[in-house]
C-alpha cells in the first residue's frame, strides 16, 4: 500500500465502523450488535477504505479488529446483501465480489500487524476476516464457520481457499470449506486456526495486549516480516531466499538495527523508531 496521500482529507467518521486510535494502536469495531455485526455493502467498503487510509497515514503500528455485542461477525447480512444480490446482473455481482476480496487483500497488505479479537460467532465473511488477520485471539466459547456452501456458493469466497489451507493445512481446510460445520475454539486452537486462546470474556483484552506489544516493537521489521510472509507463500525457495537477503540488507541500514546494537552494548532496552 502506497504511503503517498491524495488531495482528499483523511476520513474522521465511518458510518459502519467504530474506530479509535491510541499510541499507535487502532481498534476497529464492527458495530451492528443487533445483527451480530452482519456486514453490509457499506461495511465492506468502509473496511477497504479505512485500511488504505491507515496504511497511508503511517501512524498506526498495530490494529485490533473486534465485534460489538454477542459475537464477532455473523457474515454478510441476509436481507441487505443476499436479497440484493439476487437482483444483480453479472457485472454488478463481479464488482461486489471483487470488493469483498479487496478487504481481505487490504488486511494482508497493510503495513502493520492485525489482531482479530473473536468472541461468539465468526461465520461466513466474518470467519474470513478473522482468517485474514495476522493473529486470532479467541474466547473458549468462540466458534468459526465457513458457511458458503450452506447457501449454495463456493467455499472459496474472499480468498478463503487460498488462505485457509496455508493456516490449517489442506485436509482441515477441505473439511471446513466443503462441509461448513462450525469449529469451536478448542478445536480451532488444535488445528492452528487460533493464535491464542483467552479466558472467557478476555479476547478483547488479550488482543489489545498483543497489539500493544506489537506496536511497541520495531515497526519496520514487523511490516517487512508480514510482507515476506504473504509474498513468499507462492515463491520457489531460491526466490524466497533472495528476497530475504535483499530485505535484510535494507534493514541493516536502518536506525532500529543500529539502535539494537547500541542498546545491547549499553545494557538497556532498545528504543525502536520504526526506521
Amino acid at each position: 500500500m502506497s504511503p503517498f496521500p491524495s488531495s482528499a482529507s483523511p476520513t474522521e467518521h465511518w458510518r459502519h465502523l467504530r474506530v479509535t486510535t491510541q499510541d499507535g494502536v487502532a481498534t476497529v469495531t464492527l458495530a451492528r450488535p443487533e445483527k451480530l455485526n452482519a456486514l453490509t455493502f457499506g461495511a465492506y467498503a468502509d473496511l477497504r477504505d479505512l485500511l488504505a487510509e491507515l496504511a497511508r497515514e503511517r501512524s498506526v503500528r498495530a490494529l485490533v479488529l473486534a465485534g460489538e455485542g454477542r459475537g464477532f461477525c455473523s457474515g454478510g447480512d441476509v436481507d441487505e446483501i443476499i436479497g440484493a444480490t439476487l437482483a444483480m446482473d453479472t457485472a454488478q455481482l463481479l464488482d461486489f465480489n471483487r470488493m469483498t476480496g479487496q478487504v481481505v487483500r487490504a488486511l494482508r497488505e497493510c503495513p502493520f500487524p492485525v489482531v482479530a479479537a473473536v468472541h461468539g460467532v465468526a461465520a461466513g465473511a466474518g470467519a474470513v476476516l478473522a482468517l485474514a488477520a495476522d493473529f486470532r485471539v479467541a474466547d473458549p466459547s468462540a466458534k468459526f464457520a465457513f458457511l458458503f456452501t450452506r447457501v449454495g456458493l463456493s467455499g472459496g469466497d474472499m480468498g478463503a481457499a487460498y488462505l485457509l489451507p496455508r493456516v490449517v493445512g489442506l485436509g482441515h481446510a477441505t473439511r471446513l470449506l466443503m462441509l461448513g460445520d462450525p469449529v469451536r475454539a478448542p478445536e480451532a486452537e488444535r488445528i492452528g486456526l487460533i493464535s491464542e486462546l483467552a479466558e472467557e470474556g478476555g479476547a478483547d483484552e488479550r488482543a489489545a495486549a498483543l497489539a500493544r506489544r506489537l506496536a511497541d516493537g520495531p515497526a519496520l521489521a514487523l511490516a517487512q516480516t508480514k510482507a515476506l510472509l504473504t509474498a513468499e507463500l507462492d515463491m520457489p525457495m531460491a526466490a524466497a531466499v533472495e528476497m530475504d537477503a535483499a530485505t535484510q540488507a535494507l534493514l541493516m541500514h536502518g536506525e532500529d538495527y543500529a539502535e539494537f546494537h547500541a542498546a545491547f552494548t549499553e545494557k538497556r532496552p532498545p528504543k525502536w523508531q520504526g526506521r
